[in-house]
């Protein structure tokens, strides 16, 4: 069976005109643990690099889904619905250069330029269009992929991604200290007062900021959030991932060439999914987005933030799944 998306005010309705089939798509299997990771060694102009992946199998032959985190992320994020999708695609959810196992290369600038290039060398080893799906900055960099080498993307699925949105709102961080912390003078206090924040914490902060409903978040799934925290702690490439990737985001959105450019240029059938509810990258982002993508279209969750495969994982899934099999049509 196949169902469309709720009609959202938006003016065009073939806009929101997203098939959503609901034949084989898996249930959600709260239990189900991320699948183990393994490193794919690739060449890139920074010499040999090792990127962590965590791959889902599917049925042999199936097309592949590659799966980018946001910041903050790793490749655990795409545990639930890369499970729902096994029977119909091949999963391969990435830890992106400085994030999760992905030791970034001396010299490494985090920009979304050059996490596009660390993917592109990914997606030439794979050796087949994929279906290419981000998260936040994953959908940025997803984007950027997209417009570059087009060969390399058979589909794509922005999901909140990090189009410029320059609104100046302390509420979208998961600690207001993060920002005493990038200013002079008093930024070193703050950073030592951060360093004594537990990893708990961080987790409950970090699930305040980006769901929607964070009391629906079962205590297991906030344990693992817990104890990837405290993993990344020995790493000692992370903070530094983290601060800098975050600058060079918001500098993006603010020097060329611009992110809403890109979008223009690709020319692969795209979904745009968001959530109502998104406290980080405004619903309002969520049209005009979509309309950039010359084969775009949007669909809308209501009751739902900044991560909607976490948080609707089997509607996404579904979403992602009508993408595929559309083809031409989309």
């Amino acid at each position: 069976m196949t169902t469309t998306s709720p009609a959202v005010p938006l003016g065009a309705r073939e806009l929101t005109r997203v098939p959503l089939p609901d034949d084989g798509v898996g249930q959600v299997d709260l239990s189900a643990t991320p699948p183990p990771g393994r490193f794919a060694e690739v060449l890139t102009r920074w010499g040999p690099l090792r990127v962590h992946v965590r791959e889902t199998p599917g049925p042999p032959g199936a097309p592949i889904a590659v799966l980018l985190h946001g910041l903050a992320g790793s490749s655990t994020n795409w545990t639930d619905l890369a499970d729902v999708l096994r029977g119909h695609l091949r999963g391969v959810a990435v830890d992106l250069p400085g994030f999760g196992w992905s030791e970034p290369p001396d010299g490494f600038r985090f920009d979304r330029h050059e996490h596009a290039e660390v993917l592109i060398a990914l997606l030439d080893r794979i050796g087949e269009p994929v279906h290419l799906a981000g998260n936040s900055y994953g959908g940025a960099v997803a984007a950027e992929v997209a417009a570059r080498r087009p060969d390399l993307v058979a589909g794509l699925v922005l999901i909140s991604p990090a189009v410029p949105d320059l609104r100046p709102s302390p509420s979208r961080i998961s600690d207001r200290r993060l920002i005493a912390a990038a200013l002079p003078v008093i930024g070193a206090r703050a950073r030592r007062r951060l360093a004594e924040v537990t990893a708990r914490e961080r987790a409950e902060r970090l699930v305040r900021l980006v769901f929607a409903e964070p009391e629906v978040v079962p205590p297991h799934r906030l344990a693992e959030v817990v104890e990837e925290l405290r993993e990344r702690e020995v790493l000692h490439w992370a903070g530094t991932a983290l601060n800098r990737t975050t600058s060079e985001l918001v500098r993006s959105w603010v020097q060329p060439p611009s992110l809403w450019r890109s979008l223009t240029r690709v020319p692969a059938p795209a979904l745009v999914v968001w959530g109502s509810e998104d406290a980080v990258i405004s619903a309002r982002k969520a049209p005009r987005t979509a309309r950039a993508l010359p084969r775009g279209r949007l669909l809308v969750l209501p009751r739902t933030g900044h991560v909607a495969q976490l948080e609707r994982p089997r509607m996404v899934a579904r979403a992602l799944l009508g993408l595929v099999r559309s083809g031409d049509s989309w």
